[in-house]
């Protein structure tokens, strides 16, 4: 009796701790939607790790995953372009036989390929790294990372428990197992999006530090220049030219000659692999269609979605920027994920976080939850789908991006609309 009676306290004391985790939010339903969001991607974050973990080589100067690639994989990029910063040539790295074979000289002749992506100005960024061992200068990006994105995205927040909803996100775990940097990215992105009229200086050098990750930072020059704001870009661009002097003082002019002639038609090898590799991993437009359509049609598609991204961006920002900044930043980073071909699941961070901050301050209505949902779920999809090569995810941010756009242009459709019943 005495087990009878506590087992149904036990789970009531359970139930009454997790739903204290959960955090709160102006409406039912939006708190309802943070909840679902919260506990299947806690299981899936928690699942994914402990066989990450338990999948892992561990005991070797370089540990390896399950697949083989070294624990941080992609890190391990940033590290070695890091090292190269204090080695007369660079910008050897962007001939890819080149870097595999230095590659090969630290992990064996057995090791996957792989490309330094990065334009020769991370030179600047990296090298502080490349002065550490492998696993200390993993430990301390992600720690870094990490704290840069609690400061830099707590005030979205009116709860930062929902924060924590973002932090166990798919972006986010596929961020923390590849090593990459989009928990830097998203808190530089958030802080460049935070007013930036009140803030030109720090929002010109945030943006500026963005072109080391230029996809990302690919609209806004049309932003600024539909809102007017002449004095951030004056700032973004003096941070991208000290950026541009530190890489030419370490690798050279000819750093980034080797970067266009190399890199970049590296960058376009690896969206058309003909075998798909990368589909999994990619969350654009073009990726989503090249494996139905062919590549020529493709990339005619997200050409059209880029165009209509930056018209989208240039209306709204030079019409509607005194709209809701909460809002607004969804609707740029939406944008930002559908004008790129080369957009990784991990660089639906920043959307992931934009979404989950209009759930948690009820800016949202039925439709608007449903997107968010989908935002916070796009990395799992992209993954299933694209295994199997079926479009889908990759339409998710326009979609959204429409969606958004239209409930900005909403109000003054109404007021028209109400205007015009007033005067006639």
């Amino acid at each position: 009796m005495r087990h009878s009676t506590r087992s149904p306290r036990s789970l009531s004391d359970i139930r009454q701790w997790l739903a204290r985790l959960a955090p709160s939010a102006p409406d039912e339903a939006d708190r309802a939607m943070l909840q679902s969001l919260l506990w299947p991607g806690a299981i899936m974050f928690a699942l994914t790790l402990l066989a990450y973990v338990c999948t892992a080589q561990w005991f070797q100067p370089f540990p390896r995953d399950a697949t083989t690639l070294v624990v941080g994989r992609d890190f391990l990029n940033f590290w070695m372009y890091g090292r190269a910063a204090f080695t007369p040539d660079p910008s050897r790295f962007y001939d890819v036989a080149v870097y595999n074979d230095a590659l090969s000289a630290f992990l064996g002749p057995d090791y996957p390929g792989q490309n330094v992506p990065n334009p020769p100005n991370a030179l600047v960024v990296m090298a502080p790294f490349g002065l550490l061992p492998y696993l200390p200068a993993l430990a301390c990006w992600l720690a870094l990372g990490l704290l840069a994105f609690y400061y830099g995205c707590r005030r979205a927040f009116p709860d930062r428990r929902a924060l924590l909803i973002v932090a166990i996100s798919p972006a986010a775990m596929m961020c923390l197992l590849s090593g990459q940097s989009s928990f830097l990215t998203t808190a530089l992105l958030f802080g460049a999006l935070a007013s930036p009229a009140q803030r030109p200086a720090l929002t010109g050098l945030l943006i500026g530090l963005l072109t080391v990750k230029p996809q990302l930072g690919l609209l806004f020059p049309v932003m600024l220049v539909a809102s007017g704001q002449w004095r951030v870009i004056g700032y973004a661009t003096l941070t991208a030219l000290v950026l541009f002097a530190g890489s030419v003082g370490i690798g050279g002019l000819h750093a980034w000659s080797d970067y266009i002639a190399k890199g970049l038609p590296t960058m376009t090898e690896v969206l058309r692999d003909p075998r798909g590799i990368a589909v999994p991993f990619h969350a654009s437009v073009f990726m989503n269609f090249r494996g139905l359509l062919g590549d020529r049609l493709a990339e005619a598609i997200q050409t059209i979605a880029a165009l209509s991204a930056a018209a989208g961006v240039f209306a709204v920002f030079r019409y509607r920027r005194d709209a809701d900044p909460a809002v607004l930043r969804a609707f740029f980073l939406a944008c930002t994920i559908s004008a790129s071909p080369y957009m990784g699941i991990y660089d639906v961070l920043p959307l992931t976080c934009a979404a989950v901050a209009l759930i948690a301050t009820g800016a949202l209505d039925n439709a608007g939850r449903r997107f968010a949902q989908l935002a916070f779920w796009l990395p799992a999809l992209q993954l299933l789908f694209g295994n199997i090569q079926v479009p889908g995810p990759g339409l998710i941010a326009p979609a959204f991006a429409i969606y958004l756009g239209w409930q900005l242009f909403a109000p003054a459709r109404t007021v028209q609309l109400d205007a015009r019943i007033a005067a006639g």
